[in-house]
């Protein structure tokens, strides 16, 4: 499988969207294979978590995010369910599971219940080590602004705890896991 066929069948090689979304998922699958690379004894299957990463976030396009070039008719936080339709149809439901679970450090049913998310009602969260690693190393780069830095452990928490104290545990959670 190559992910960047998959990538160029829905966005416009060399656009600002589709260098947005490649800079990033880059950024991210390289990030996931160092801490794999530095914690073997978690078995990672590295091709797998290469291709996952790289196509994480390909459910972008079909969002509102003007800021990075995404002119679609969903919310921004539907990505990771559309990405998971899309990929489920191209034949790969193990790689729509990520799409679908990295959103945050994952959403639990009742947290989109509780916040009336316009996502389908169902536990998004990842599960296996694979799905853990790519959304714990996606949480360290943005799409909208500097795609190559880097953020830090602390503005990493401070950005979650925004979103509740079960993020920040479960992100230092991942920190403890992955040895970082």
């Amino acid at each position: 499988m190559n992910p960047y066929h998959i990538i160029e069948k829905y966005y416009t090689k060399g656009s600002e969207l589709y260098q947005t979304l490649v800079i990033h998922s880059e950024n991210v699958a390289r990030k996931a294979k160092e801490i794999a690379q530095n914690n073997s004894h978690l078995e990672i299957d590295l091709t797998f978590l290469n291709e996952a990463a790289l196509l994480h976030d390909i459910g972008i396009f079909l969002t509102h995010a003007p800021s990075i070039h995404c002119h679609g008719e969903n919310p921004y936080i539907a990505h990771g369910y559309l990405g998971r339709q899309l990929l489920e149809q191209e034949g790969y439901p193990e790689h729509a599971k990520v799409c679908e679970r990295h959103t945050g450090c994952g959403l639990s049913v009742q947290t989109i219940q509780d916040q009336e998310l316009p996502i389908p009602h169902r536990d998004m969260l990842p599960v296996s080590m694979e799905e853990q690693l790519i959304c714990f190393a996606d949480k360290f780069f943005s799409k909208s602004n500097q795609l190559d830095k880097e953020k830090s452990i602390e503005k990493i928490r401070k950005s979650m705890a925004k979103h509740g104290n079960e993020q920040v545990m479960q992100f230092d959670a991942w920190c403890k896991l992955f040895n970082i």
